[in-house]
């Protein structure tokens, strides 16, 4: 039965799946950090008060959950996600991706030995993961954190994305606008301005479609 208190059991669930409260898990889903607490469940008459859908669709990308994963914690079964073996991609760091040889010109990892980790969501061929180094991406990534960016996924206004410039600079951005001409790159970090770029600067771009600690 679907129930107020096993709906917001089930976003717990997730939170604790990925070793996150339930403030970082909202964060990690670009939420106001207190939108899951506790005191936001009910009302100030003492009315339930459900978790948006639109808040619900953004911790799913956040985790690469879906919602047969989130229906499986509502009915109180497996906190692990439900597809069985956890799939692997290729890892590298962000220093690794600006060298060359690493990918081709459409930004899909090339060559052999790579690392991997594993992600608990089904993945495309091609989908591999930056590990996050240094803090130019606080608040949201830290180091150590693991972006996961597939090439063939579309990207949009609004999308966090990793960009490759023809100069060897890999970042992490959210794309604000594009055009024919350029790119306008808003940082993770806000002490860093928001970058212009040219697309003819541009080697690819590639939508980030899930984060890990």
């Amino acid at each position: 039965m679907l129930s107020h208190e096993r709906v917001w059991a089930a976003i717990d669930a997730l939170a604790e799946r990925y070793e996150l409260s339930a403030s970082g898990l909202a964060k990690r889903a670009g939420l106001d950090s207190t939108a899951f607490n506790k005191s936001k469940r009910t009302s100030a008459d003492g009315r339930p008060r459900w978790p948006s859908t639109e808040s619900l669709a953004k911790i799913f990308e956040a985790t690469g959950s879906s919602v047969e994963d989130f229906v499986v914690l509502i009915r109180g079964g497996s906190n692990r996600p439900s597809r069985g073996a956890e799939p692997s991609v290729p890892l590298l760091g962000f220093a690794q991706a600006g060298a060359g040889g690493f990918f081709d010109d459409a930004g899909f990892p090339v060559g052999q030995g790579w690392d991997l980790v594993e992600i608990p969501s089904a993945t495309r061929e091609g989908t591999y993961a930056l590990e996050v180094q240094g803090d130019s991406m606080l608040p949201l990534y830290r180091n150590g954190d693991r972006l996961v960016v597939d090439p063939q996924e579309t990207v949009r206004r609004g999308d966090r994305v990793v960009v490759k410039t023809r100069g060897g600079e890999v970042m992490a951005k959210v794309l604000s606008r594009q055009t024919q001409k350029q790119l306008e790159l808003v940082s993770l970090n806000p002490e860093h301005p928001t970058r212009t770029v040219a697309v003819t600067e541009v080697e690819w771009v590639a939508r980030i479609v899930w984060a890990s600690q």
